[in-house]
Order: C-alpha cells, then sequence, then structure tokens
C-alpha cells in the first residue's frame, strides 16, 4: 500500500480497520514530474475527474493536502462507533451518487430513524410523535418555497429560467422567513432549518434550498428524507472504490502552494517544494480554499470574489456526542441562535449527532458543550463527545457549499468555466445537487468532460422508487435531512 517515502497510498490514512484499500500507483511516482493532467485534491470530485481521464489514456497525478482520501466525506472512528465526520447520506433521487453506487455494488443500509421529535416552542420543546412533527413541517415548509416548480423547472439546470431566477436571487432565508409573516412559534420551528444552512438565516441563500426542494420532487417527503440511507461500509468505500478503479498516481500530505501557466503547459509546486508539470490542472478543492493557493496568471475576478465571499457554509461544527442518556433515538430542533441547532439519534447503540454554527460555542469546552446539550435534553449526561471543525480545518476552510444571495446569478456560471488549460470541479461547483456527495461527482464528471445525468424530476422519482424495492423498507416521513455533504 505505501511507496518510497510514504508519498502513494491507495484509500486513507486512516484505513486501518475500514476495507476496500487498494493499490493505486501507476508507475513510479516518486521520479514521475510530467504528467497529461493534474488533479489538485482527492475528494469524490478529484477522484471521478482522475477515474474519468485515466480511462480516456491520460497520465493523472492527484495532489491532496490531507493524509487521507475523501475531502469533506471521512469515515473515522469514535469510540467503539464508526462516524462519518463529513458527508454521510445518499438516495436514489440523487443519480449521479447512485450510478456510482451500483458500478461498485456497495451495500446500503437506511437509519432508523427517531422515535420521538422534540421541536421548540415559545415555551420551551415540546415532545411528538415524528409523524405528526413533520407533517406540520411539511406544511410550513411548502409555501416557503411556493413558485419553485416555475423558476426551477429542470432542477438540474438551474439557469433555465434565468429571467425568473435573477429578481429572486437577491432573497436570504430571513427575506423569505419575512415574506410570510408566520406566527413566533411557527417561525421558531423552521429556522432551525434555515439557520443551520444559512448560518445565519439572513446569510443564507433561498434559492439554494429552493433548488434541493425541486431536485428532491417539489415535494416535503423527499426533501426531509433525502437523508435516509448510508454506505453500510462508510463513504470511504466509495472513495475507495473510485480511486482502485481509475489507478492514478496520487501523493497525500501535498498541499498545494502555486499552479502557474506557462508556454502551453502548467506547472503545480507543493508547499515542499516539489513541483509538476501538466497540459492541464483540475482544481477539485473548495472554492473556499482557492484563495490559500497563488494562481499565475491571477485567477479571474469571478473566481476571486467567490473565494473571498465565501462558498461553504460558515461556522460549522458536527459533534458526535457519547450520552449516558436518554439512549432511545431521536431529533431535537432548536431555534437560530441555539448552541445546537439541530441533534439526534437515527438508529440504536449509535452516538448522537449535533450541528451548530454558533460562533460563541467554545467545543473545546467539555462544560459548554455539556451545557448546549442539557438546552435540549436537560437530564442529559455527557461522557465524552468528538467535534469537527469544517471552518478551521485549513484544506476545507467551511462547511459543504451553500451560496449566498446573489451568488447563483452572478458567479456560478462564471466559476464553473476553465481558466486556460485550468479547470474547476468541487460539490461547491454541481449544477444539481450543490453540497452532496451527488454534486461533487456530476461536478468531476463535466470537469472531465464525461456525461452526467440530468433526470426530470419524474424521471427521477420512477428510478428512485425502481431503487427503492431492494433497498430497506422506511417511512420516509419520519426522516429529518441532518446536515451533510
Amino acid at each position: 500500500m505505501l511507496r518510497a517515502g510514504g508519498m502513494a497510498i491507495a484509500g486513507t490514512a486512516l484505513g486501518a480497520g475500514f476495507p476496500g484499500m487498494a493499490e493505486a500507483v501507476e508507475g513510479d511516482v516518486t521520479t514521475r514530474t510530467v504528467y497529461d493532467t493534474i488533479v489538485v485534491g482527492a475528494g469524490l470530485a478529484g477522484l471521478t475527474a482522475a477515474r474519468e481521464l485515466r480511462k480516456k489514456g491520460h497520465r493523472v497525478l492527484v495532489l491532496e493536502a490531507r493524509d487521507r482520501i475523501g475531502g469533506r466525506t471521512w469515515t473515522d472512528r469514535f469510540n467503539s462507533w464508526e462516524i462519518e465526520r463529513g458527508g454521510a447520506w445518499v438516495d436514489p433521487l440523487q443519480p449521479h451518487v447512485w450510478r456510482e453506487i451500483s458500478r461498485y455494488n456497495l451495500a446500503i443500509v437506511a437509519d432508523q430513524g427517531p422515535e420521538r421529535v422534540l421541536m421548540p416552542t415559545p415555551n420551551g420543546f415540546a415532545e411528538t410523535d415524528p409523524v405528526t412533527a413533520y407533517t406540520r413541517q411539511g406544511e410550513l415548509f411548502t409555501p416557503f418555497f411556493e413558485g419553485a416548480r416555475d423558476y426551477f423547472p429542470k432542477p438540474y439546470a438551474p439557469f433555465t429560467r434565468e429571467d425568473l431566477i435573477t429578481p429572486l436571487d437577491g432573497l436570504s432565508l430571513r427575506d423569505r422567513l419575512n415574506q410570510l409573516k408566520l406566527s413566533p412559534a411557527d417561525e421558531m420551528r423552521m429556522t432551525g432549518t434555515t439557520g443551520l444552512y444559512g448560518s445565519p438565516s439572513s446569510r443564507g441563500s433561498m434559492l439554494q434550498l429552493a433548488q434541493w426542494w425541486a431536485l428532491a420532487g417539489w415535494n416535503y417527503t423527499g426533501f426531509s428524507g433525502v437523508n435516509t440511507y448510508r454506505l453500510a461500509r462508510g463513504t470511504i468505500a466509495l472513495a475507495d472504490a473510485i480511486l482502485a478503479d481509475g489507478r492514478p498516481d496520487l501523493k497525500l500530505g501535498s498541499p498545494v502552494a502555486s499552479v502557474t501557466q506557462q508556454s502551453g503547459r502548467v506547472k503545480v509546486v507543493t508547499r515542499a517544494g516539489a513541483a509538476y508539470t501538466a497540459t492541464e490542472v483540475i482544481m477539485a478543492v473548495p472554492v473556499n480554499v482557492w484563495k490559500d493557493i497563488t494562481f499565475s496568471p491571477a485567477l479571474p475576478q469571478p473566481h476571486r470574489d467567490a473565494t473571498t465571499e465565501g462558498y461553504g457554509v460558515p461556522r460549522q461544527r458536527k459533534l458526535f456526542l457519547d450520552l449516558a442518556a436518554p439512549a432511545d433515538r431521536f431529533i431535537a430542533e432548536a431555534p437560530e441562535g441555539s448552541p445546537f441547532v439541530i441533534m439526534g439519534r437515527l438508529n440504536d447503540d449509535a452516538p448522537v449527532v449535533a450541528f451548530s454554527v454558533d460562533a460563541t460555542l467554545d467545543v473545546s469546552s467539555r462544560a459548554q458543550v455539556e451545557a448546549a446539550v442539557r438546552k435540549i435534553l436537560p437530564s442529559a449526561t455527557l461522557r465524552d463527545y468528538t467535534v469537527t471543525d469544517w471552518e478551521a480545518a485549513e484544506f476545507s476552510r467551511g462547511g459543504p457549499a451553500y451560496r449566498r444571495p446573489h451568488q447563483l446569478t452572478r458567479l456560478h456560471k462564471a466559476i464553473n468555466r476553465p481558466f486556460g488549460p485550468v479547470r474547476f470541479c468541487a460539490d461547491d461547483l454541481a449544477l444539481g445537487w450543490i453540497g452532496y456527495m451527488d454534486g461533487a461527482i456530476e461536478s468531476g464528471l463535466r470537469a472531465a468532460g464525461s456525461p452526467t445525468l440530468s433526470p426530470t424530476p419524474g424521471e427521477a422519482q420512477k428510478q428512485a422508487d425502481a431503487a427503492r424495492v431492494a433497498l430497506p423498507a422506511v417511512d420516509r416521513r419520519i426522516h429529518r435531512t441532518l446536515f451533510g455533504l
């Protein structure tokens, strides 16, 4: 698995205990410096692009800054549990990732879902059963997306009705809530969602949430239940499978310092001073990271604006909590401004997962984390926890992609365009499921010049219904999207 200097490793440096690692070395990667394509980033977008180009006969080098593959997907361990520090869920409604799962015959499991739901009220949290809770959420969110069938008639082609989305692109999630003039109680139930995605609601674009709604079939069951299924062997199984299929040269622990276009070629230099040249480069890193790399000539203005403004959710921390009690399956949603805006246990004998976008919460303080838990579950006892701070992570600079107002129409098309021999891909740049694994794969396919899938919502629903015949039976009404790539 390891080659000279530990520079080429298949799978993940955290791979002990995780199956699916595969030899990924093509030739002597310790001496070769000239390639057809250099892919910067070994997340799902970069691995997909590398595989596609290898199948076209390209000599491909993948440079990954971390000591693992997967990017913002990350299968790890916490105590006795396997956890996903980043993205976790997949769905038949997401055609690109589902095609990859089918291609590699990867096993799928379904979360059991909650037995009870805690929703905020002006007088504290109210407990109810999942069907009742999410029936009501559906009644609240459906009018939030009124008109989405008109302005996103083809969800994988978001600019189809640019005349309609342009005037709407200035709306934040907060703006849309204000338009609805909800009661304080109803608004509290919605800001757990808008606050988490928008971080805060006033920052996040209404249109990105509306596009997810359209991609999920313009209904709350699809929208809320899209995060129901997981890979039985973790997201690393998918990353390993794509890597093993493509077999590019791979160097981990190789953060890129500069990308220079010169004399019809591109020179890429790592922070350690290693230099490689290629005919083309694919930048498969988050938009927020572009600003940490020196480009010569400088990136076009839209790319610079995007990386400066930020495309990933800021302040997002994902925590896994080992609670002595309660031990049941539940989901709790809290209003915007709470230390945790959503928290839950979706499977028996599993840790509780919680999400925070509260900059004042010191996640290094056990006392503060336990106090945050007890705001929702007063009798809870915290035994242990682990946290992933995606904004603090140097090679992410933020959580999954979530656009700000005006970024769709002002920036998104422009930053998807090549910059000479430099192309870009990431879940941030998806035309469909931005912020999800499906979007990362779609973006990687486009960067490699391979066909992508753009089913109509009706076609996607038929395909999803057919796929679910072989999947564990679940009541999707009781599931609720926990934020993840």
